[in-house]
């Protein structure tokens, strides 16, 4: 059997797209870059909180916040690189709401015409270790039916807008984006077809990873790859989102919008400990519970941030599930 040296240099040897956003794919990212350039990260841009929400509505621009957290975390120098732009000017200031990232980002795509130009130019400043992709170059917003109680009376409600979402506090039926009818974009799609590992996650499971597969060719294209496919479970329930939910649930749903995918694992932690704030709660494997399919646990918490992902942590859970998963026969289609 092969030592870990011999594993970790054959994984590094990989086409590896990621496919998410937000905190979570930022942590695995972090990791993965450690150990490979051969790096493609997929990710929403359906966001439409915060700075990057103003930004959309202001200047009619896709939604930087995520690609520029997923060019930041695969940046050479990330530390000094995070804190430049994730600086925010005094709120007195006319830009105080934005960090200097999402507008440089924004000035970039200005300049050269187009936000995937503008994420380019910015992976070439930040000397970055991988490729980061919006999964639609489309202007998308997240939409989903809900169940809320009022007056202690289930009642379901439409919201439109990934913040709504989570600032509704029920339990989410389905979710869609609007328009429904965009185009993939065909970077992600090129990248999901050439890839040898696919993961899906960490994030957050509804407005996070499920947006990039709701457009339409994303699922396609991940059903039709021959890599081998993982998703990456959430360490923790998010309110509003994933209230209560455990491992089982997260990959049933995860099937439901994946009909045509057969999944070949799932990572998951498998560490509880009591340092978690009181708002939320471990996404546990199920004890009796049979997920129907291979998990592959461990240890992965982040002990500053249990509620995080460690990113060292998860890159070698990640590197063991692919030594177990893959055919002795099998190589990877891209050696980088």
């Amino acid at each position: 059997m092969a030592n870990m040296k011999e594993i970790t240099r054959e994984f590094k040897k990989l086409s590896i797209v990621t496919i998410g956003g937000g905190h979570g794919l930022s942590s695995l990212l972090r990791g993965l870059k450690k150990v490979t350039r051969n790096i493609t990260a997929v990710v929403t841009v359906a966001d439409n909180g915060g700075s990057s929400g103003a930004l959309r509505r202001d200047m009619g621009i896709l939604p930087p916040g995520d690609i520029r957290s997923c060019l930041t975390a695969l940046a050479d120098d990330e530390e000094f690189m995070t804190q430049v732009l994730q600086y925010r000017f005094s709120s007195a200031s006319g830009v105080g709401q934005h960090n200097l990232g999402n507008l440089l980002l924004t000035a970039l795509a200005d300049i050269t015409g187009s936000f995937e130009q503008g994420i380019h130019e910015l992976a070439s400043i930040l000397a970055i270790r991988g490729k980061v992709t919006p999964s639609t170059l489309a202007d998308i917003d997240l939409a989903a039916e809900i169940e809320v109680l009022k007056d202690n009376v289930p009642e379901i409600v439409s919201v439109t807008g990934e913040s709504q979402i989570t600032e509704t506090y029920g339990r989410i039926l389905r979710c869609w984006i609007e328009p429904e009818n965009v185009s993939a974009n065909p970077e992600a799609i090129r990248a999901i077809l050439n890839a040898d590992l696919l993961l899906m996650g960490p994030g957050s499971l509804y407005t996070s990873i499920l947006p990039n597969l709701l457009v339409p060719g994303i699922a396609s294209a991940v059903a039709a790859s021959s890599a081998k496919k993982l998703y990456i479970c959430n360490l923790t329930s998010q309110p509003g989102e994933t209230d209560n939910m455990d491992s089982a649930d997260h990959i049933n749903i995860m099937r439901s919008y994946l009909p045509e995918t057969d999944l070949d694992g799932m990572v998951c932690n498998d560490f509880y400990s009591d340092s978690l704030p009181k708002h939320i709660s471990w996404c546990k494997i199920p004890a009796k519970q049979d997920c129907g399919i291979r998990v592959f646990g461990g240890n992965l918490v982040n002990e500053n941030y249990p509620w995080r992902h460690d990113p060292d942590k998860l890159t070698n859970i990640l590197i063991q599930a692919w030594e177990a998963l893959k055919a002795p026969s099998e190589q990877p289609q891209n050696n980088g």
